[in-house]
């Protein structure tokens, strides 16, 4: 009986949790066929020898709602073993559209995603207008790895209300007409709806993104679609402080659960050094919430932010920055400037906003100007005390001195690394967050799968191999009910990843790379330890070199 592959003498691991264990994969028409000790002849080959197999991850947080219309590898999570990706997270993204609206939403992605104008422009193919027709376009396409929707919220209210969106609630009339269209993207194979509360989040004009003003009338509404079909999931964009949850926010948590009894996966728990126990304290005072779905998404690496002024979105919830974005270069130099626009900034950080007293902890990564090239390398504190000023008035002054092109890495959360291996190992979270498409100058987390098995496992034996392959493969895969991914098993599909278990890993800084349309620049990670990846049964990836193979399939929830 001859196989299209046979994956020979690999060290398997499931992806359930259990003991690795000593066997071939046998795939035949893109699912498993046979596993065990496998003699039969193959029309392809790998020898694993040495080597481990187990299911392809599953990314249950990205955002390449642009960027699958002209990158169908989906650069760089392809190459770290994510072969299924979950998209429109955090209430935005480019469907539906009206033609007249495509400049309103093209506005949101470069203010809530950080992705430059200029690459949107000329990157987005508007080949669809129904959230339908753009599930259908990007099946036509094609994919590397296999696509699953999320039906954003922001797009859909702006389709019904237009631009008005952004300004208020919608009607009664109006919430019943969004509402047909979330069933009809329902219908069409999406996964659930995603939308946001966080103050972060603002779209074109400065004004907020319009899912932010949805009503809990209009939430109610939403949830009550995904409660009558009995499927679905929502995603939410929420806590206003890092290592915080609000009144508020939990108890909009218990609303969703209640209104859609379907679960909820909530953005999101990052720790703070000065406030060590908080994670473990938000899982317990939520335990009940996370018992009827209500799961926390966190990240595997310190979160570290690559930062320019010129589209500074760590300031989207300054009030005192709101005149910065969608602003020209020279309107942005002669505020950053401004002593008026410092000192509103200055009094707005006492109020305790997230910015608040990071500005003295932003290296200095690279200038432009050969005056400043002596800073570079340098925290903004330690210019500051050079200069006798400030950190927040040498912040902007080395800024407008280099003419907006200095970029900063300034570290947000998670640097108490016992309080981020606690959570990694806590059962209560999810493990994901890795915004992949979006922020594409700011931060890459399309590695955090590699960087979990090469960081936490092998160098700081955190958690089992076993265990962390679980939590990146069925545990995402089973939280949205997507049914033949994350296991390796007879019969579900041949997605399946083969590494060296002593040198996967991926580095902690990324490198800038040219690639977007436009010459936009992206930071990019490249994987390392990764021998195949096999996506629908066809290898896609051979020791980090794309075969050309694009065998990824659209995901429809039924």
């Amino acid at each position: 009986m001859a196989y299209d592959l046979i994956i020979r003498n690999g060290a398997v691991i499931d992806g359930k949790g259990e003991p690795r264990f000593h066997a071939d994969i046998a795939v035949r028409n893109g699912r498993i066929a046979s596993i065990g000790k496998i003699d039969d002849a193959a029309d392809s080959t790998i020898d694993a020898s040495g080597k481990i197999v187990c299911p392809g991850f599953v990314d249950p947080h990205t955002h390449y709602d642009a960027q699958i219309t002209w990158d169908q590898l989906l650069s760089s999570s392809s190459e770290h073993g994510i072969t299924t990706v979950m998209m429109g997270n955090c209430g935005v993204g480019i469907a539906p559209c009206r033609p007249p609206a495509r400049a309103l939403l093209t506005e949101d992605l470069v203010t809530v995603e950080g992705i430059d104008h200029e690459v949107l422009t000329e990157g987005i193919r508007w080949d669809w207008e129904t959230f339908p027709q753009y599930i259908d376009a990007a099946a036509k396409r094609g994919s590397a790895v296999n696509l699953a929707f999320m039906v954003p919220l922001a797009p859909l209210r702006t389709y019904v209300l237009g631009s008005e969106a952004n300004e208020r609630a919608a009607t009664a009339a109006e919430t019943q007409t969004i509402a047909g269209l979330l069933r009809d993207a329902m219908q069409a194979g999406a996964w659930g709806f995603s939308t946001t509360a966080s103050r972060q989040h603002i779209g074109h004009g400065g004004k907020p993104l319009s899912a932010r003003l949805a009503s809990r009338e209009e939430l109610g509404a939403y949830c009550n679609v995904l409660k009558q079909l009995g499927r679905g999931a929502i995603e939410l964009a929420l806590t206003k402080r890092y290592s915080e949850l609000a009144g508020d926010e939990e108890e909009l948590l218990k609303f969703l659960l209640d209104a859609s009894e379907r679960p909820v996966t909530w953005l999101s728990l990052h720790n703070l050094a000065e406030k060590p126990n908080a994670i473990a304290e938000i899982l317990d005072r939520v335990a009940p919430l996370i018992k009827r779905g209500a799961i926390p998404q966190i990240l595997t690496r310190p979160l570290l932010y690559d930062m320019n002024l010129r589209r500074p979105f760590m300031f989207t919830e300054m009030h005192a920055a709101k005149s910065v974005f969608d602003a020209s270069f020279e309107t942005q130099m002669a505020l950053y400037a401004d002593s008026g626009f410092r000192k509103a900034f200055k009094e707005e950080l006492k109020l305790g906003r997230k910015w608040a007293g990071l500005s003295q902890n932003a290296v200095i990564v690279s200038v432009q100007s050969p005056l400043l090239k002596q800073y570079e390398g340098m925290t903004v504190g330690e210019v500051a005390k050079q200069r006798n000023a400030e950190p927040d008035d040498v912040f902007f002054d080395i800024a407008v001195e280099d003419q907006l092109q200095v970029k900063y890495v300034v570290p947000r959360a998670n640097t108490d690394r016992v309080a981020l291996a606690d959570a990694l190992r806590d059962t209560r979270t999810m493990i994901g967050l890795s915004d992949a498409g979006a922020h594409l100058d700011m931060l890459c987390e399309s590695g955090y799968t590699t960087y979990l098995l090469g960081h936490w496992v092998r160098k700081e034996k955190a958690l089992s191999l076993e265990r962390a392959i679980q939590r990146i493969t069925s545990e995402p895969a089973d939280f949205f009910g997507i049914k033949d991914r994350g296991r390796l098993e007879t019969g579900s599909a041949a997605d399946i990843v083969v590494f060296d278990e002593n040198k996967i890993g991926s580095p902690l800084r990324p490198t800038p790379v040219n690639d977007l349309p436009a010459g936009g620049m992206r930071l990019y990670a490249k994987a390392e330890g990764i021998s195949q990846v096999v996506v629908n049964g066809r290898i896609l990836y051979q020791n980090g070199k794309h075969t050309g193979v694009i065998s990824g399939e659209i995901l429809r929830s039924h």
